[in-house]
């Protein structure tokens, strides 16, 4: 028999994501920008290799996941997208505001492996651009011929976002980089990936602005502030 039509329903996460980004800030707003590699942990009944049997034959993998730090704020009609320059207006279903009434998020990315550690299944991609701990609520096939449409377009935006500021390590701190590339491979990259498009919020990227901000990555706080469009990188410091 049908099911009775409802009013509520609940969804339950199948796994969550282990991710170098440990706070909201300075996460890209859009996949691809960064090349991360970050893994998807399944847990409960979806913590079984027979799910994902036949996904390696996928290049790429379509993940949806609800943006739970926000789910307690609400949402509104309508939001000021980063794209029209935070002032401009436009209905919530316009834009991929991570505010929204159900908070659901999706993202394409390229699928790098499947693995099982210690009775844990793992799934490996990059470019998800995700908080750590993100709950899964879904992984599909990305399919070439039913999702890549060549004629589709956006005006509010039509092109991948340019470099906003240019990114500057300290020669002090070159030594140190050394170091940790060897335990976090493509940290250097990933630094300038995330900074270059200038996280700060929008009101404070036209004035002089002489704060020191901080982004987590992995177990590091790194340092920085940007003159004249240069972000200078001042410490990378280890959490205890």
């Amino acid at each position: 028999m049908p099911l009775e039509p409802s009013n509520n329903y609940t969804i339950s996460p199948i796994g969550e994501v282990i991710s170098p980004f440990k706070e909201k800030f300075g996460i890209p707003r859009q996949p691809k920008i960064c090349t991360l590699i970050s893994e998807i942990k399944l847990t409960g009944d979806a913590n079984n290799l027979d799910c994902l049997a036949g996904i390696e034959q996928n290049s790429h993998i379509w993940v949806l996941f609800l943006f739970h730090q926000n789910l307690s704020q609400g949402w509104k009609p309508k939001v000021r997208p980063p794209r029209l320059g935070g002032n401009e207006k436009v209905g919530v279903f316009a834009t991929r505001s991570s505010f929204r009434p159900n908070g659901i998020g999706m993202s394409a990315v390229k699928l790098l492996d499947v693995e099982q550690r210690h009775g844990e299944c793992f799934v490996k991609v990059e470019g998800l651009d995700l908080v750590d701990g993100t709950p899964i609520i879904d992984i599909k096939p990305y399919v070439p011929y039913s999702d890549l449409l060549e004629d589709a377009s956006s005006e509010i935006a039509p092109d991948a976002p340019d470099a906003l500021i240019t990114v500057n390590f300290t020669p002090e701190l070159e030594p140190q980089l050394v170091s940790l590339e060897r335990k976090y491979a493509g940290l250097t990259q990933l630094i300038t990936q995330v900074l270059e498009q200038d996280p700060r919020p929008a009101y404070k990227k036209s004035k002089h602005d002489a704060k020191v901000y901080g982004i987590r990555l992995y177990d590091l706080n790194i340092r920085w502030r940007v003159t004249h469009n240069i972000c200078q990188i001042i410490s990378i410091e280890q959490e205890s």
